[in-house]
Parts: C-alpha cells; sequence; structure tokens
C-alpha cells in the first residue's frame, strides 16, 4: 500500500481555514481511491465527485463525536450511498477510523461495505443504498431532535439523479410545508447517472426553482470551491427554514480540469489511472505545502 499521511496534525479545537479544508480533501481523494483500486471495484466517479462536501461537513462544519455515544452529534445522511468510499476516506483522514481499514473495502467481513451499514460500521448514522430513502429519514431524524429540544442539525446529500425519485419529492414538500428547520439537503449535482447524462435520462427542468416552491431555502454553490461551500453550509446551519444546497460538481473530479475514469460512474481502476492521479495528487500537495 502507497504510505498515505492522513491527518497527523489535525487539530479539532482550532478551528479551520480554507487552505486546511482543501488539503485535507485532497488527502481524502488519495485515500478513496486507494481504497476502490484494492477492493477492485466501487464508484470512483461519484465518490470524488462529492468529497470537496463531505470534507467540508466533516472538518469543519458538523458537530462531531466518533464512537457509539452520539447523544447531541450532527447527523449525516449519505442518501446516494454508492459514493461512500468518500465518508470512510473522510473518517480515515480524520483518525475516526484506522488506517488499516483502507485495504477492507467491500470485504465480505468488513464494516466498510459497498454502502453505508450502520449495523456494521458505528460511525455510519444511518443505512442506505435504495436510491430516494434518506432524505425522509433525515427529515425524520430532523423533527425528533426538535421534539428532544436539541439544536444539533442533519445533513443529508443526494445525487441528481437520485432527485428522480418520486419519495424524494415527497420528503421536500414535506419538510417545506412544515418549515423544518435544522436540516440541509446537499445535492450533488454532477449532472450524470449510471445511465448517461440527467438530462437525457429523465430532465428535473428548473430544480431550484422548484425547490423554492415547496418552501427551501435555496443555494446554488460550485461544489469544488471551499470558499463558496464554508459560506453556504454556514448560512444553512443558521436558516429557520428547511435549506438545499445544489452544489455543480464534475464526476471524478481531482482538482482543475483532471478527472478519474473520464467522470463515469464507477469503474476499475487500471494501474495507469492509479497512479496517474495520485502522483497528480501528490504534486497539488506538495504545490499547497510550498
Amino acid at each position: 500500500m502507497r504510505p498515505i499521511d492522513v491527518a497527523p496534525e489535525l487539530d479539532e479545537r482550532r478551528d479551520m481555514t480554507v487552505e486546511d479544508i482543501a488539503r485535507l480533501a485532497n488527502r481524502c481523494r488519495q485515500v478513496l481511491l486507494e481504497m476502490i483500486y484494492r477492493a477492485g471495484s466501487g464508484h470512483v466517479g461519484s465518490s470524488l465527485s462529492c468529497i470537496d462536501l463531505l470534507s467540508a461537513l466533516r472538518f469543519d462544519q458538523m458537530r462531531w463525536a466518533a464512537g457509539r455515544s452520539r447523544t447531541g452529534s450532527d447527523v449525516f445522511v449519505l442518501s446516494k450511498g454508492h459514493a461512500v468510499p468518500a465518508w470512510y476516506a473522510a473518517l480515515i483522514v480524520a483518525g475516526d477510523l484506522s488506517p488499516e481499514w483502507i485495504g477492507r473495502l467491500r470485504r465480505i467481513d468488513s464494516p466498510l461495505q459497498g454502502h453505508p451499514d450502520r449495523t456494521r460500521c458505528e460511525l455510519v448514522d444511518v443505512s442506505t443504498g435504495a436510491l430516494g430513502q434518506g432524505l425522509s429519514v433525515a427529515i425524520g431524524r430532523a423533527v425528533a431532535k426538535r421534539l428532544k429540544g436539541e439544536d444539533s442539525h442533519v445533513y443529508c446529500l443526494v445525487g441528481d439523479g437520485e432527485c428522480q425519485e418520486g419519495q424524494v419529492w415527497e420528503a421536500l414538500m414535506h419538510a417545506g410545508a412544515r418549515g423544518l428547520p435544522g436540516v440541509t439537503l446537499l445535492v450533488d449535482h454532477n449532472g450524470s447517472q449510471n445511465d448517461g447524462p440527467v438530462e437525457h435520462v429523465l430532465p428535473s427542468g428548473s430544480l431550484p426553482a422548484k425547490l423554492q416552491a415547496f418552501g427551501w431555502q435555496v443555494q446554488e454553490i460550485d461544489g469544488h470551491e471551499h470558499h463558496a461551500i464554508r459560506a453556504a453550509l454556514g448560512a444553512a446551519r443558521r436558516s429557520p427554514r428547511p435549506t438545499a444546497l445544489i452544489a455543480h460538481t464534475r464526476k471524478g473530479h481531482l482538482g482543475g480540469d483532471r478527472v478519474v475514469l473520464g467522470g463515469s460512474h464507477s469503474g476499475v481502476l487500471t494501474r495507469e489511472e492509479f497512479h496517474a492521479a495520485t502522483d497528480y495528487l501528490d504534486a497539488v500537495a506538495v504545490e499547497a505545502a510550498s
């Protein structure tokens, strides 16, 4: 296994800078690529498209408590569960999971399954896999926290292709009609799904206008630009209404114009593709440190 510097200097007692988050996101890319390459399967493109969002959540925005006692912690629901290597990578880089687990992705006896499984991994808040269900669970968790008088927040990440599911819209209507605070929806709007471009499979039309019509506060951001992500997440946490962040992203995004596997949904990394991607990320890390 390639030696990967996880995050020995991560100090959650101090505020993260945008540069810190970008550097940690780069490490997460290295870790998830290593995990998927060693597993011989996985959703590379989908994981990389959302890693900047998840890095901002785990390292900067979420009130997070690792371990079995999650009382008072924020909740994260990865509704597009096939992108879970991105979440595992963030947990490994943060020190919540041991780097030894990098080689255990998708193993039959591993807690790091190909979709989040809370019965196997205590750092997974909600088991997901069947697309379209995560937002309903997130809203239920937000309602429960409100009834208990807790001020913690619930975050849910969905894909833009996933928004074709009818249950997503039922959940959106319910939270909007109730004016439910304490829940933030992140839409990983990478424009692509398993069967091809979203606009060719089943266009969603004007997604911002539809969510606003349902009573949600909506922001559109560049899902790879950390200043924008941080500002949007901060505003969403303070909002008295449910908030949706439509994050425009690229599948397989490594940084700049670089993508893995041509930005495809999933696929097996060849040795050449893996080393070209990790060499690029190593160079980015060196440049950021200079």
